[in-house]
């Protein structure tokens, strides 16, 4: 039996010895972004804006996707200042639609406008979108004792992302659905879901650990 066939589902074993979850392996910007970015605590509102805004965007396309324009949709949104988002208008929406730097979609890039002016009334209402945000993050009875690739699998979607999808909608937020809302927590570092045995868990713990919550 090889190593691999040894190793817990869902982790892959680099050239170096190091242990990574499975999705952050076969592409050189999975594994970037695995490595430097997903998971680690985000409380800045415009990131926080702009990565909902790209998980809407990913909806029913791969993430590499999104990864490999996210440079251009950065640029055809004023990066992702939500503030000038707000303001955009029709004559935007056709240019966003002529842009081949990103996906053109009407319906999500409207939803990306319409979600600056929503950012703005959460704001409003809550002091700031990682306040907001970071309110439903769940607490540790909540979770999963042991986030392994099972685990993992079956939480595509969880009752704190299905209410903070609820009160989005309320606010008036777009494309933001349960199962986006809960990639957004992913990605955040409201949750920690690389697996367990992952080289990157115990430093995005870490992190979490020594955040000071919004």
């Amino acid at each position: 039996m090889s190593r691999a066939d040894e190793l817990p589902e869902g982790l892959r074993q680099r050239a170096d010895g190091s242990l990574a979850c499975w999705w952050g392996e076969g592409h050189d910007d999975y594994e970037a972004y695995h490595d430097a970015e997903w998971g680690m605590p985000v409380t800045d509102d415009v990131r926080l804006y702009e990565k909902m805004c790209l998980e809407g965007f990913q909806s029913g396309l791969s993430w590499l996707t999104i990864l490999r324009k996210r440079e251009s949709f950065r640029a055809a949104f004023g990066g992702f200042d939500f503030e000038t988002v707000a303001r955009f208008g029709a004559d935007d929406v056709e240019r966003l639609l002529s842009d081949t730097g990103i996906v053109r979609h009407r319906g999500k890039i409207e939803a990306t406008i319409s979600n600056a002016r929503a950012a703005l009334d959460t704001i409003e209402a809550h002091g700031s979108l990682a306040a907001f945000f970071w309110s439903f993050e769940p607490g540790p009875e909540d979770r999963p004792t042991v986030i392994d690739y099972k685990a993992l699998v079956s939480m595509p979607m969880t009752p704190e992302s299905a209410a903070l999808c609820k009160a989005l909608r309320k606010l008036g937020w777009r494309f933001v659905g349960p199962t986006t809302c809960y990639a957004l927590m992913q990605a955040s570092g409201i949750v920690n879901d690389h697996l367990e045995g992952c080289h990157r868990r115990s430093a995005v713990e870490a992190a979490r650990s020594a955040l000071r919550r919004p």
